[in-house]
């Protein structure tokens, strides 16, 4: 027993030296096939390195192969083995690399140029010996499985910095902060561009600014346009080989996917540029040549030059989307519909161009100082657009500094010349004359006058004049429209009794109808009778002619005699006056008497009752002959005669009135005795 105790520890003694004598003597590795490990020689007769890190011709160092999955002997004597998983990059990462051994950056560098021999970076000799350099590389990982070289290559993940270096306390501060700031830049995962919530429709953009190459040229913001070959700057090489250069791009990234080094090139995503429907864009051009001036020599106002130079290009945008680098120029919206600006603070469009614009503060003919709103409607022909926006700068610009001053100027003028009342009452004929007038002054501005709308003159709450001239206005407005409301009301009750009779004759039409055929009943029997009448009226005219033959001849008789009778009472009538002395003093005895005659017969005392006689009859100077006349008879007759304006001059022989009273008589007495002469006849 004690003996086969004791040939079983050398047994084990044995398989301890044969272990330590081929895995630590003879260095058996066992290397997976998901793994790799990087050789690093202890000594060698070559001697060690002094500038670099790979030892490329077998001195002391890193090898620059890995040794990949099987069984391999490297001696513990001589080489320490690095083991690690291979490196996977997931799918939509990117990697990147940090290269510790190369060439040094030039001065215009700022990351290790790709080495196309390096294989993805996995043939680390490839990469020294044909040119590569040391730092952060142009190249990157994308998804997929490597072996790199950890010695050489530092991996840098979002989630890890890969290294087998035990002395990176001085890298590794760099390597973090390199990490940090492409996760700042989201540079892990490659740059999509596409519509937002999904829509295949993108409305976003990439402005790309690139931090490695030759800068741009003196007195350039941006750097030119050098072609597609570069696949949209995901090779590096390509675009500085083409000529790209370092800072702002006018190239920009569209819709898709581009696995960019972050390093190189950073993107910043921008809306597109969106032309609306009603509007243009003019194109104001930060780079580019200088153009040739398409505007005239009789254009001072600037230059308008074609696409590809700097200023304000001459065609503008149509309505769309364009994806158009704003860090190479800008784009003015122009509006070509009609824009209506309001001079009333209390009013501004969604366009925000009258903002800024108040009531003209006018004085009237009559001293009046009210403020008038106004709105003025014009229009830009999108030709236009690129001069209007040389000339002004935007169309803010335009309305606050030139056209404000100019409407404001033209209503002041206009308003010294009416009255307040004439302002208001005028206002279609101002307005009519100052869209003619002041047509062609937009037109010296390039742009299309529509139309002027004139508001009512407004005040302040303390100033009520204008308020009373307002109210008279309206209350005469008022009386004239009460005035035809009062007509439009007699006509209204002139059709209403139209309508009344109308009725009623409708409600009678049945009454009438039956008059009607009375009536030419009434008329026939009228027509009977009046044929009756006839006859009888000509039997009658028969008769009346027989029986005026013999009163003819009875009335001839009697005629005869009353014209004897006549003819001498007018001879008599005729003695009588011209014993008078005339008709009118015939005339005025009659009317003496008369009036002497109703004195006598009054009942009412008009004279006193005892009358002073001027003598007695007999003496005849102031009574009658017979002695019964009295003062008050002969005063009556005086102012009687006075009165008929009969002068006494003419009554001069007393015994004239006798002779006339007797012809009178005589003739009296032959009338007398004419009428009793018997009838001869």
């Amino acid at each position: 027993m004690e003996e086969w105790l004791m040939m079983a520890g050398y047994s084990v003694g044995i398989i301890v030296l044969l272990y330590l004598f081929i895995f630590k003597i003879l260095g058996l590795r066992i290397i997976n096939s998901n793994e790799v490990a990087v050789v690093e020689k202890w000594w060698s007769l070559k001697g060690s390195l002094k500038d670099s890190i790979i030892a490329l011709n077998g001195e002391a160092g890193y090898a620059p192969g890995l040794l990949r999955g099987g069984i391999h002997f490297k001696s513990v004597l001589m080489y320490k083995i690095h083991k690690y998983p291979l490196i996977t990059i997931p799918q939509g990462q990117i990697a990147y690399l940090f290269a510790r051994d190369g060439a040094p950056l030039s001065p215009v560098q700022t990351l290790g140029r790709i080495v196309p021999e390096a294989n993805n970076f996995q043939d680390v000799a490839g990469f020294l010996k044909n040119g590569g350099q040391r730092g952060p590389q142009r190249g990157i990982l994308r998804e997929g499985t490597y072996a790199i070289n950890l010695a050489q290559f530092i991996v840098i993940t979002p989630s890890a910095i890969k290294s087998i270096s035990s002395n990176l306390k001085q890298e590794r501060s760099e390597l973090i902060s390199m990490q940090k700031t492409l996760a700042e830049r989201e540079g892990f995962s490659p740059v999509v561009i596409m519509g937002r919530g999904g829509n295949e429709s993108s409305d976003m953009m990439g402005i790309v600014t690139v931090h490695d190459g030759t800068p741009i040229s003196q007195g350039e913001i941006i750097a030119p346009d050098v072609g597609e070959e570069h696949a949209s700057f995901q090779d590096p090489e390509k675009f500085l080989e083409l000529g790209g250069r370092r800072g702002k791009q006018i190239q920009i990234l569209t819709d898709g996917t581009y696995y960019i080094n972050r390093l190189f090139a950073t993107v910043e995503f921008r809306p597109k540029t969106v032309v609306p429907i009603g509007f243009v864009g003019v194109v104001v051009s930060f780079f580019g040549s200088e153009g040739v001036d398409t505007s005239g020599e009789n254009y001072k106002h600037g230059e308008l030059v074609s696409v590809g130079s700097k200023g304000v290009l001459e065609k503008p945008l149509m309505p769309g989307k364009y994806a158009f680098n704003t860090d190479a120029g800008k784009v003015v919206l122009v509006p070509t519909t009609n824009i209506i600006l309001k001079w009333n603070k209390t009013e501004t469009g969604d366009h925000k161009y009258d903002e800024n614009l108040t009531e003209v503060d006018i004085i009237t003919k009559d001293a009046f100082e009210p403020s008038l709103p106004l709105s003025v409607v014009m229009h830009i022909d999108y030709k236009q657009a690129p001069w209007v926006i040389q000339r002004f700068g935007d169309i803010g610009m335009l309305v606050n500094q030139s056209l404000d001053p100019l409407v404001s100027a033209y209503f002041k003028d206009v308003a010294q010349t009416k009255t307040l009342i004439e302002l208001i009452q005028e206002r279609s004929a101002i307005r009519e004359r100052a869209v003619l007038e002041m047509k062609e002054k937009f037109e010296k501005y390039n742009l299309q006058l529509e139309e002027v709308l004139i508001g009512t003159p407004k005040t302040t709450v303390a100033d009520t004049q204008i308020e009373n001239i307002l109210m008279q206005l309206r209350e005469r407005q008022i009386a004239e429209e009460k005035k035809v409301t009062y007509q439009k009301q007699q006509s209204a009750a002139e059709s209403e009794k139209s309508l009344r009779e109308a009725q009623a004759i409708a409600e009678q039409q049945s009454f009438l109808t039956k008059s009607k055929i009375q009536i030419e009943i009434e008329g026939n029997n009228g027509a009977a009778l009046a044929s009756r009448a006839e006859q009888e009226s000509n039997q009658i005219i028969a008769l009346a002619k027989a029986n005026a033959s013999k009163i003819k001849l009875e009335g001839e008789a009697e005629a005869s005699k009353e014209s004897n009778v006549g003819l001498a009472k007018a001879q008599a009538i005729e003695a009588q006056v011209k014993a008078y002395g005339g008709a009118e003093y015939r005339v005025i005895q009659e009317v003496t008497d008369k009036l002497a005659d109703a004195v006598k017969n009054a009942t009412v005392d008009i004279v006193p009752k005892t009358v002073v006689q001027m003598g007695s009859g007999d003496n005849g100077s102031g009574g009658s002959s017979g002695g019964s006349g009295t003062v008050m008879d002969t005063l009556l007759k005086f102012i009687t005669l006075d009165k008929l304006g009969v002068s006494l001059q003419h009554i001069s022989e007393p015994s004239a009135a006798p002779q006339a009273n007797e012809s009178a008589v005589k003739s009296d007495q032959g009338i007398d005795a004419q009428e009793k002469q018997p009838e001869t006849d």
